[in-house]
C-alpha cells in the first residue's frame, strides 16, 4: 500500500554524489539481536497459526445497501498442525456470530464457541471449541453497519450519483471486521465467493474479475494463489471495465473510465519492465479500480484488482508511480510478505525500490531521482519526531505500534534507501539477480526480518566479501536514525527550480514561462515546499495569480499549498480549502490542512465545520485520524 503516493516533503534536494566504492570512515558495530529461531508473534492477531491454520476460505455471503452489511458464512478448511489443540481461535471486530459448526461425517453439527469483549485496538477474540479437530469448521455472521474496513457511499457521494458504492479496505487488521480470520499475514490461504448484491451494482473481489461479467446480482469468484487476510477485498458500485492490454484494465465509474485507462496506459509496460527484472507475473490478470475520492490511501495491492485512489489522475502522467507501486507489491508484499507489521520495511522498502526501478526504466533517471529525493527529505523530516524504537527497520518484539501506523516512511523510504545502498555496493546487475531469486525462493510465504538476512548473507554477502560489513547492515536495519553514509541522489530539475524561486524570492520577478512551463508535478512541488514556512499575503496572490495554485485539481499540490496560505493568513484560499477537504479523503494529502488548520482557535473553528459536512463521505479510518488531530488541537476551546 503507497499511503503516500510520493511521500513528498519540504527540504531542499539531496545533492552528493554516489559512489560504488564505501567511505573508509568507521561505522560504529551494533549489537547483534539473536535470530528469531521461534514463529514471529504477530502482535496485532489473536490467532494461533502454529496449532492450526486456515488453509481455505469459502464465502457465501450478501452485500445489503439497505442495512450496510456483509453478511452470511465463511467455511474454513483447516490444517491442524499440533495434534493436541482443540480450538480454532480467530480475529473478529464488531461481528455478530449466529452460529459455528464443524463438519464431521459429512454432516455439521453445533459447536460451542466464546467471543471475547472486544479490544479497542484488536477487536474480539473467537474461541470455537474443536475437540475433534474438524476439516472444516462454518461460520455464521453478520458485519456492522460501522465495520472499520468497509465503506458505504450514497449515490450522491459517487461520481455518476445514480448508484450506491461499497468497498473495503482490509490493511492492517480491518479484515475481521468484515470477515471472522485469522487475520495475520503469517496465514495465507486459498480462498472463493459466492456473492448477491442488489442486481444493478457489479460486484468485484480480490480474485479472478471477469472483464465481460454481466451484472445479476449474482457473483462468483476464486483466488487459487494463497494470500494473506489483509490482501481479501470487495468493492460493489456502478462498475464498468475498458481494457489496457490482454491481461490488464481499469474498472471504474461510466464517467471516470475513459479518463483513467489513458492516464494508466502504461501498465502493460511496467508490468513486462518488472517480469524482466524479477521474474514473470504470477497472478494471472492486473487489473485496477478506480475509487471514489473517499478512499483513505493513494492505493492498495489487492492481488489481481489494486484499488487506485482517483486523485493521481491529472493528465500528464505524473502520478502515475502510485501505479508503479501497486504493480511492484505483486512480487514485493504479495508473493513474498512480511510475517507481521514489525517487519513492515519487507514489504514497503522493498516495494518502494522496486517502484522507482520501474520509473527510471518508463520514465527515465531524472524523473526517478526526483522522486527519491522528495521522499528521503520527507523521511529525514519525519523520522525526527518518532520514538527510536519505531525508526528502525525491523520494529524490535514488544515494542508498541498501532497497527495502521506500522508502515510509516521508515518502512517505505529508509527501507528503500538501505536497498539502493546495496545495489550500489553490489552493483546493479549482481543486485538485480539477488533480488530475482530472493522473490523465486520465498513466494507465497511470509517471512522475517531475520529471515531475508540469512538469504542475504548466502546469496549475496558471502559471495561479495567486503562490499558492506556486518555493522553497516545492523545499524541500517536496527538502529534509529539515516546513517551518516547513506547514498544520496542530485537532480538537474530540482536545480533548476532552487534557482527560479530564490531568484523570485530576492527580486519579486517570477520566472520565465519558458522556465515553468516544463516543470512537472515533482517540481511544482519543490518550488512550494522550498517557500520557507511563511510567504506574505502579497506574494501568494502574485503566486496564485501566475499559477493558480488555489483551487488546483493536483492534490499534491494542494497538499503544501493550503498548508502554507493557512500558515501565512491568506484567507482568499478558505473556500477551496474548504471544498478540497470536504471532497477529497485521502489522509495523505487531507491530514497536513487539518493539522494546520487545528494550531489557531479561527482555523480549528473552520476544520470543525468542514470536518461536519465532510465526515458522511470519509471512509472510517480518515475521520478517526481527523478526529484525534482535532481532539489533540491546543487552540480547542
Amino acid at each position: 500500500m503507497r499511503s503516500l503516493a510520493l511521500l513528498l516533503s519540504c527540504a531542499a534536494v539531496l545533492v552528493a554524489g554516489c559512489s560504488k566504492e564505501p567511505e573508509s570512515a568507521p561505522v560504529a558495530a551494533m549489537p547483534k539481536p539473536a535470530i528469531e529461531k521461534a514463529v514471529d508473534q504477530d502482535e496485532h492477531s489473536y490467532a494461533e497459526p502454529q496449532k492450526v491454520a486456515i488453509a481455505d476460505l469459502a464465502l457465501d455471503i450478501a452485500v445489503d445497501f439497505d442495512t450496510k452489511t456483509i453478511g452470511g458464512t465463511a467455511t474454513y478448511t483447516l490444517d491442524w498442525k499440533d495434534k493436541a489443540a482443540t480450538q480454532l481461535v480467530l480475529d473478529t471486530r464488531d461481528l455478530t456470530i449466529t452460529k459455528v459448526e464443524g463438519e464431521a461425517d459429512n454432516a455439521w453439527a453445533p459447536l460451542q464457541y466464546a467471543l471475547a469483549t472486544k479490544d479497542p485496538v484488536l477487536g474480539s477474540k473467537l474461541t470455537i471449541e474443536t475437540p475433534a479437530r474438524n476439516a472444516k469448521v462454518r461460520v455464521t455472521y453478520t458485519s456492522s453497519p460501522e465495520a472499520s474496513g468497509l465503506q458505504w457511499l450514497t449515490p450522491e457521494m459517487t461520481e455518476g450519483k445514480q448508484l450506491p458504492f461499497m468497498f473495503s479496505q482490509s490493511q492492517q487488521i480491518h479484515a475481521r471486521s468484515w470477515v471472522p480470520l485469522q487475520d495475520t499475514p503469517q496465514v495465507r490461504y486459498t480462498y472463493s465467493a459466492h456473492v448477491t448484491s442488489r442486481p444493478d451494482v457489479m460486484v468485484l473481489m480480490s480474485a479472478d474479475n471477469d472483464p465481460a461479467a454481466v451484472r445479476d446480482g449474482d457473483y462468483t469468484f476464486k483466488m487459487p494463489q494463497k494470500i494473506p487476510s489483509y490482501l481479501m477485498a470487495i468493492a460493489a458500485g456502478d462498475l464498468v471495465f475498458k481494457p489496457i492490454s490482454a491481461r490488464s484494465g481499469v474498472w471504474a465509474e461510466p464517467a471516470m473510465v475513459d479518463k483513467a485507462t489513458k492516464e494508466f496506459e502504461d501498465t502493460e509496460k511496467m508490468i513486462a519492465t518488472t517480469e524482466q527484472l524479477y521474474g514473470p507475473y504470477r497472478w494471472d490478470r492486473y487489473d485496477m479500480l478506480v475509487l471514489p475520492p473517499s478512499f483513505p490511501y493513494g492505493g492498495m495491492e489487492n492481488p489481481r484488482l489494486s484499488f487506485i485512489t482517483p486523485t493521481v489522475i491529472v493528465g500528464d502522467k505524473t502520478l502515475v508511480s502510485l501505479i508503479a507501486h501497486e504493480l511492484a507489491h505483486s512480487w514485493s508484499g504479495n508473493l513474498v510478505t512480511f510475517s507481521s507489521a514489525k517487519h513492515g520495511w519487507l514489504n514497503e522498502g522493498f516495494t518502494s525500490y522496486v517502484e522507482n526501478r520501474i520509473v527510471e526504466s518508463l520514465y527515465g533517471k531524472e524523473q526517478a531521482s526526483m522522486e527519491y529525493a522528495i521522499a528521503r527529505n520527507g523521511l529525514k523530516k519525519e523520522i525526527g519526531t518518532m520514538p527510536e524504537a519505531t525508526q528502525a527497520l525491523a520494529v524490535k518484539p514488544g515494542t508498541k505500534l498501532d497497527a495502521d501506523d506500522a508502515l510509516s516512511a521508515v518502512s517505505y523510504d529508509k527501507g528503500a534507501w538501505f536497498l539502493q545502498m546495496l545495489e550500489e555496493r553490489f552493483g546493479r546487475q549482481e543486485f538485480d539477480a539477488f533480488l530475482r531469486g530472493y522473490f523465486d525462493h520465498f513466494a507465497f510465504q511470509s517471512i522475517t526480518t531475520e529471515q531475508f538476512l540469512d538469504y542475504a548473507k548466502k546469496n549475496l554477502f558471502d559471495k561479495h566479501p567486503n562490499l558492506v560489513s556486518d555493522a553497516e547492515i545492523q545499524e541500517w536495519i536496527y538502529a534509529p536514525g539515516i546513517p551518516a553514509r547513506a547514498p544520496q541522489v542530485q537532480s538537474r530539475g530540482f536545480s533548476s527550480t532552487d534557482t527560479a524561486r530564490i531568484a523570485w524570492q530576492g527580486s519579486g520577478q517570477l520566472p520565465n514561462p519558458q522556465v515553468t512551463g516544463t516543470w512537472i508535478t515533482q517540481q511544482w512541488v519543490h518550488f512550494i515546499e522550498g517557500m520557507g514556512d511563511k510567504l506574505t499575503v502579497e506574494q501568494l496572490k502574485q503566486l496564485d495569480d501566475a499559477y493558480h495554485f488555489t483551487g488546483t485539481a493536483n492534490g499534491e499540490i494542494a497538499m503544501r499549498w493550503y498548508p502554507l496560505t493557512i500558515r501565512s493568513g491568506y484567507v482568499d484560499a478558505r473556500p477551496e480549502i474548504a471544498r478540497f477537504i470536504e471532497r477529497v479523503g485521502r489522509r495523505k494529502l487531507i491530514m497536513p490542512i487539518y493539522e494546520e488548520l487545528a494550531k489557531t482557535p479561527d482555523g480549528l473553528a473552520f476544520a470543525r465545520e468542514s470536518f461536519a459536512r465532510a465526515r458522511p463521505g470519509y471512509h472510517p479510518i480518515t475521520t478517526g485520524s481527523v478526529e484525534a488531530t482535532l481532539a489533540k488541537a491546543p487552540a480547542g476551546p
